[in-house]
């Protein structure tokens, strides 16, 4: 093998690598919901031919008609506490139907930067998804996503506008970087659909010092609305209920639901 022809498989070795998702974290995952998850069914969907959980909870007093898909941030699982959980088991309370999937993880002590080669693998499982919750019966579907699972939303809403009916995006970072996935700025003025974009006061620097230019980029859709959840960070661990109010009161005022 020549020397030219050499690097060029180190480099579609390291390629794939950068793209590839840690499929292992996610079956120990995948383990430890199955033994343990509460309130919601285990159930497995698929994506370019590769399996992944999503925890489907429907909702207590009505059809499934409304549903959310719930997406969490880097390196967490569907029933990431306290976030995840609380929105996952509290909206069928008041009638919305749930599914929070599992996304694409990198290693163990993986950056942000790392996981934007995985946006497209992330886009694919969104929409398993909606075909899982079309399958059931769901008719307006949202899409509420925390840290990087909300800029994976963003980057799926502005490839495919149609396919959903509003987006919450809870602690949107805007990256400093170039890469194509990473661009969450062009991705906002894009989006036209119900926005919600709620950040914490002691959120991360990328979140909470880009709070003002995120409402720049949004300034031409008359359905975004930003709000910050004050005396929070980013894990919103001191009162977590009060995103779900937030969430809920949007959802109920943006998509009237029955």
């Amino acid at each position: 093998m020549n020397h030219r022809l050499l690097a060029l498989v180190v480099l579609a070795v390291l390629i794939g690598d950068a793209r590839a998702s840690d499929q292992r974290r996610e079956l120990e995952f995948a383990e430890q919901l199955q033994a343990g998850t509460s309130a919601g069914n285990v159930v497995w969907l698929n994506s370019a031919g590769q399996r992944f959980l999503g925890i489907w909870t429907e909702a207590e007093k009505a059809d499934n008609t409304n549903a959310v898909i719930l997406l969490h941030d880097m390196g967490n699982h569907p029933d990431h506490q306290p976030l995840i959980r609380g929105l996952r088991t509290s909206l069928p309370e008041y009638n919305w139907a749930t599914l929070a999937i599992q996304l694409p993880l990198r290693e163990i002590g993986a950056e942000a930067r790392d996981y934007y080669g995985l946006f497209d693998e992330a886009r694919g499982r969104i929409q398993a998804a909606v075909a899982f919750l079309r399958g059931n019966g769901a008719r307006n579907i949202a899409l509420v996503g925390h840290g990087i699972g909300a800029a994976m939303a963003a980057y799926t809403i502005s490839l495919e506008p149609d396919a959903l009916l509003a987006l919450a995006a809870i602690s949107l970072p805007l990256p400093d970087s170039t890469l194509p996935q990473a661009r969450i700025g062009d991705f906002l003025k894009q989006i036209a659909l119900p926005f919600l974009d709620i950040y914490a006061e002691f959120d991360l620097p990328e979140v909470a010092d880009t709070a003002r230019q995120r409402r720049m980029l949004a300034k031409d859709n008359p359905v975004y609305r930003q709000v910050v959840i004050n005396g929070e960070d980013h894990d919103y661990s001191h009162d977590p209920a009060m995103v779900v109010k937030r969430v809920h009161g949007w959802l109920t005022l943006n998509l009237n639901p029955n």
